[in-house]
């Protein structure tokens, strides 16, 4: 097992990689963080557009993002196709630990959680009538899609462990990969970021972070 599972300041979960020496998740609460970058700067910017959405994740990691829009689909009435690239998939053990479900009061909210991970990699899984899930098990290098996606939650670790996968070569697939006018939301407010999403011709903007953060980003392609 490369992680181990902390509770966070609001009372949820997050995982830490050995792998990366970084959590999954902010440690002033892993729910708290997940709601304010993915959702209410991602979906909720998204969703008055259009009823259905075509999202990307990268970084499927524990789930939470995925989870967390799967309620939010249901509660507005919104078809999510959600397409999740992670490369290093979590333990099934550790994700049937983690107490998500336990953190919203929602019917069927354990049995759509571990739906999430334990239906098969790289097929569509319709895992209510509302949100349709596909996982691909494949380094965000392998992307290789052109106008697909509405929006992008961009969840991979941070730029000191990872940096890699905050540079041109990457940040260019995911650029290519989504709609004219489709949305980046990412944690990440590094500058040296921020620029290089500006030079590949996005709108960006910074935003209030969450707890433990001073800004996020959003950027929006032009």
């Amino acid at each position: 097992m490369m992680s181990t599972i902390i509770e966070t300041q609001d009372g949820s979960h997050t995982l830490y990689s050995s792998r990366f020496g970084e959590s999954y998740h902010s440690r002033y609460g892993a729910i708290q963080e997940s709601r304010h970058v993915f959702i209410s700067a991602g979906l909720f910017y998204v969703i008055p557009l259009r009823k259905e959405i075509r999202i990307l994740e990268m970084g499927f990691g524990s789930g939470l993002n995925a989870f967390l829009s799967l309620l939010e689909a249901k509660k507005r009435e919104v078809h999510l196709w959600y397409d999740a690239i992670e490369a290093y998939p979590i333990a099934t053990d550790d994700a049937i630990a983690l107490n998500y479900p336990a953190q919203v009061v929602e019917p069927d909210a354990r049995e759509n959680f571990m739906a999430l991970h334990l239906n098969k990699w790289e097929e569509w899984h319709a895992i209510t009538p509302l949100f349709n899930l596909r996982k691909r098990h494949m380094p965000i290098e392998q992307l290789d899609e052109e106008k697909q996606y509405d929006l992008v939650y961009y969840d991979a670790f941070a730029p000191s462990a990872q940096p890699e996968l905050w540079d041109s070569p990457v940040l260019s697939g995911i650029y290519r990969a989504l709609k004219p006018g489709g949305v980046m939301v990412t944690y990440c407010a590094k500058g040296i970021v921020k620029r290089t999403l500006t030079e590949l011709g996005f709108q960006v903007e910074a935003l209030p972070g969450p707890p433990g953060k001073r800004e996020m980003t959003r950027a929006i392609k032009q």
